[in-house]
């Protein structure tokens, strides 16, 4: 639209707005006009480079809710670092390895959020990280952050 809206976010000592409920589509194309005030006095209105959440937003690590261990899995549950839309993909990318002075890691992807890490060795240290991923309308993946890595023993048989 050619028109400007107002954020309601005026003549504040703030440095940071949320964006109004009727602005935070993901796929709209936001330029924002701020200024400086103070007092009588104000700055020249500057214009943001567009932003597109979809594209330009980097997504939180998803959060790991727990992990089961047997002598030769570990059954991960994870969950979003935000709240799916209806139609969203999301692929979970695991890094895994054994906890050794050379570890080589290993990668699977699971678009649910329990899976397993199977043929594992028992009573053996594996470290894992996850990674979330969204399929976006031009065809790519929007990346999200590796969470921290979270170390198991696999149990004994």
């Amino acid at each position: 639209y050619k028109e400007w809206s107002d954020m309601n976010c005026t003549r504040t000592p703030r440095t940071e707005c949320g964006f109004p409920p009727d602005a935070q589509k993901r796929r709209w194309t936001l330029v924002l006009r701020v200024r400086a005030e103070l007092g009588n006095l104000s700055s020249p209105w500057v214009r943001t480079a567009p932003f597109v959440a979809e594209r330009d937003t980097t997504l939180g690590p998803p959060k790991v809710n727990g992990v089961s261990v047997s002598p030769d899995s570990l059954l991960i549950s994870v969950s979003p670092p935000f709240t799916p839309e209806d139609g969203d993909l999301l692929l979970y990318a695991v890094s895994y390895w054994e906890n050794t002075t050379s570890p080589t890691r290993k990668k699977l992807s699971e678009s649910k959020t329990l899976f397993q890490i199977g043929n594992l060795k028992e009573s053996t240290l594996y470290c894992f990280s996850v990674r979330v991923q969204l399929s976006i309308y031009t065809g790519g993946w929007l990346q999200g952050r590796q969470s921290a890595p979270e170390c198991h023993r696999t149990a004994l048989s």
